[in-house]
């Protein structure tokens, strides 16, 4: 099928990474940033100079569209989606990204701040993409492959069955999704009117990559209340609430139970944010696990260690509040086994080797599973995401565009 189709992706990624599209978690309003939508609105005229004529960008910032049928087979409505937005944690302003044709196998110096280095040594997928065409930003921002690189690939997917009518494949519905990055990327997105049944987001990593399980997760918010009072007469009546908190944060385990100390199946409790005065405290936490029960386990640590450490300052009190993030899309995806079937068929017909990966973190799929969508993650190339050294292989979204090409086409031949 690919054969004489020039593919588009790189060119769209290339033009949409220059759009600024970082969500902001402060933010109260929907999307978090208005300038999400710059992008969606492109998006939206694509998709229309396509033909596809329902493309449309709503209020919330999400953009829906439908590659009509072109088959007289009963088949499942499937959607692809990615999101739009790029994470807080690295500016995505001023994106220059660069076209490292042919990467030879060695370090990538980024230009515009030579102490940006890209090392096969810290970054060994490299070691892999010797002879393709690596992109980069220039070094004072990151690229925004995440998610960029699954816009850019569905966008190139909806022009190859539009040029290419011959084609036979059911109704696919496209969604792109504002603040992923900062978990409310399908808050406001509507399910009845996106009208699919079963769908895969476009926002995994090195070729190949299928993930049908992620962490389950809550968000913690402990807040501390100390005792005001006058520093020139505190004796025996100030209770300083951030020193509270610096002593609770001083009593979780520092070679366990951490980003910086687990991998693979293990989870995790991570402290995220801290906000306050002596008078009250805010300390934000993410609690992760691949086995949902064991989230409960991590809350009930952090209580325990709360307690002992109010007692240590009479007078301080604490509220504990756990609020639901995600949970494990692989709860959900058991009960379809077709679904993942479907896209192992896919990768494989693209001539790429499978890799089964667990997502140590979450994506729009595992809330979209839990909303009655059910919705494992697909590779992109998008690799090292959120901070300067992001990189993706022009080859590995190309192999993407064909994954999901096959991907519809086996849902019709299934139909």
């Amino acid at each position: 099928m690919f054969t004489k189709y020039s593919f588009t992706v790189k060119e769209r990624f290339l033009r949409y990474v220059q759009i600024d599209t970082q969500s902001d978690p402060q933010s109260t309003s929907v999307p978090s940033t208005e300038k999400q939508k710059d992008l969606s609105r492109v998006l939206v005229q694509e998709l229309k100079s396509m033909g596809i004529s329902d493309a449309h960008l709503d209020d919330h910032g999400y953009v829906y569209a439908t590659i009509p049928a072109n088959t007289t087979k009963e088949v499942p409505v499937i959607c692809y989606c990615s999101h739009v937005d790029t994470a807080p944690d690295c500016t995505g302003a001023g994106v220059k990204p660069l076209v490292h044709t042919n990467y030879d196998g060695g370090n990538i110096v980024l230009p515009d701040d030579p102490t940006q280095i890209i090392s096969p040594a810290d970054h060994p997928y490299l070691l892999k993409k010797k002879g393709e065409d690596i992109i980069t930003a220039s070094g004072t921002t990151l690229l925004g492959a995440d998610d960029k690189a699954g816009v850019a690939v569905i966008m190139d997917m909806a022009h190859f069955f539009m040029t290419n009518p011959d084609v036979k494949h059911g109704a696919i519905k496209i969604l792109f999704t504002p603040d992923e990055e900062i978990g409310r990327g399908v808050d406001k997105a509507d399910l009845k009117k996106l009208g699919a049944q079963f769908a895969y987001t476009l926002d995994a990593g090195e070729r190949g990559a299928y993930e049908d399980e992620t962490f389950s997760a809550d968000g913690v918010t402990i807040t501390f209340h100390g005792v005001s009072a006058h520093p020139g007469y505190a004796k025996d009546k100030l209770v300083n609430a951030m020193k509270v908190a610096g002593a609770f944060l001083e009593a979780l385990p520092t070679d366990t139970l951490s980003p910086e100390t687990t991998e693979k199946r293990n989870g995790f409790v991570h402290p995220v944010r801290i906000n306050g005065i002596a008078e009250k405290v805010t300390l934000e936490f993410i609690i992760r696990d691949f086995i949902t029960a064991k989230l409960a386990e991590y809350e009930n640590l952090l209580k325990e260690k709360l307690a002992q450490v109010l007692q240590r300052f009479p007078g301080a009190k604490a509220d504990f509040e756990v609020r639901e993030q995600y949970r494990n899309m692989k709860e959900v995806l058991d009960k379809f086994p077709h679904v993942s079937a479907y896209a192992k068929e896919a990768i494989a017909r693209a001539g790429v080797p499978l890799i089964e990966m667990s997502a140590r973190g979450g994506t729009d799929g595992s809330r979209l599973s839990f909303m009655g969508l059910p919705c494992p993650n697909l590779f992109t190339g998008e690799m090292a995401f959120h901070g300067k050294h992001e990189y993706v292989s022009v080859q590995d979204m190309q192999k993407s565009v064909e994954t999901i090409v096959h991907l519809a086409c086996i849902w019709e031949e299934k139909g």
